[in-house]
């Protein structure tokens, strides 16, 4: 009798707890929210039209000096003067930096008293020479020596010139590499110098739009610190190989203003007016494009409902899209309520 009574409460319970499911099941279906397919989606839409338009594209990139060098010394010496300072303006030939010249001052003076004696050796030779009183090899020696002497003291001379560091080019000290008392040596920089009375203007350019800019073409450049103040300047270079992004890099050469407000590694934007192969051609707005970039698609509105539509781009500019085919002239395009949207779905505009 026991055992009957325990099979019947474990029955009873297994059926509490199936109830208990169901009951849960329906709660839960209830509140989960139950889309309508047949219910029309309000989007926003755009009719198409074909348009001849002039494509303004622009290109950003930096203003690089048109000279920079690092000054180096041709010879070795401690550094005793600085002429200038970072930020001075130098013109061409103007003393930068001063060497220790006295070693070399030394070796001229003990030439100069070797040239001198011999210059005597040489007198008293020639006469001697002509009355037959010594060898005449003795008179071609100190010629020789006289020769050797003076040829030492040109290379003193130029090393003792060379001892005085002179600016190469008109420019800027942008900076100081050294300090008096250190030690300089062909090939240890000692000033930056730059000149910015004309500029190089860099940009990189996919392939596709290489052949917007030929050698010898005048662009309009707009310098992001002078907005107001366009310049003009002309490619002076085009890439011939492409970097590692397969971008090219484009130089155009910019005279600076008089009071020279353009600096090296400013930026600034070139701008390229110009038409889309010279024809007609849809323009949407780039958001009403859905899909890939493998495979473009757009909603078109057809008898009231969403009809997804593959689509070819031709290119993009200021938040715009041109579309090379898959659109005809009249379609109206959803660019906009793609929340809940797809194919076949009823359209409210």
């Amino acid at each position: 009798m026991k055992k009957y009574i325990n099979i019947l409460i474990l029955v009873a319970i297994v059926v509490l707890i199936g109830v208990k499911l169901m009951g849960n099941k329906k709660i839960t279906e209830n509140r989960v929210y139950q889309y309508d397919k047949e219910k029309a989606i309000k989007v926003f839409t755009q009719k198409v039209t074909a348009n001849n338009l002039e494509i303004q594209q622009k290109f950003t990139g930096t203003f690089e000096a048109n000279k920079e060098v690092r000054v180096n010394a041709d010879v070795q010496g401690k550094i005793v003067k600085y002429y200038v300072e970072a930020g001075a303006k130098v013109k061409k030939g103007q003393p930068l930096v001063k060497l220790d010249d006295t070693l070399l001052k030394i070796q001229l003076q003990q030439v100069n008293v070797q040239i001198e004696t011999l210059q005597q050796d040489l007198a008293r030779y020639e006469i001697l020479a002509k009355a037959d009183a010594i060898p005449g090899i003795k008179l071609e020696k100190v010629q020789q020596g006289l020769k050797t002497a003076n040829t030492q003291k040109q290379t003193i001379l130029t090393q003792l010139r060379k001892t005085t560091i002179k600016a190469p080019f008109s420019g800027v000290v942008t900076m100081k590499f050294q300090e008096v008392g250190a030690f300089a040596a062909p090939g240890v920089p000692l000033v930056l110098l730059t000149d910015i009375a004309a500029l190089r203007f860099t940009i990189n350019v996919s392939e596709k739009n290489l052949d917007l800019f030929k050698i010898g073409a005048t662009q309009q450049i707009i310098a992001d610190k002078l907005p107001n103040a366009p310049f003009q300047g002309k490619v002076i270079r085009v890439g011939s190989k492409g970097n590692m992004s397969n971008n090219f890099t484009i130089e155009i050469a910019v005279k600076n203003t008089a009071d020279k407000k353009l600096k090296s590694k400013m930026f600034g934007k070139v701008t390229i007016d110009g038409k889309p192969n010279g024809t007609k051609a849809f323009v949407i707005p780039a958001k009403a494009i859905i899909g890939s970039e493998i495979q473009p698609q757009v909603y078109i509105v057809k008898n009231g409902k969403a009809q997804r539509t593959n689509v070819s781009v031709g290119k993009r500019f200021d938040n715009k899209a041109i579309i090379s085919s898959g659109l005809n002239e009249g379609d109206v395009v959803v660019i906009s309520g793609f929340i809940n949207l797809f194919d076949g779905a009823n359209i409210i505009e």
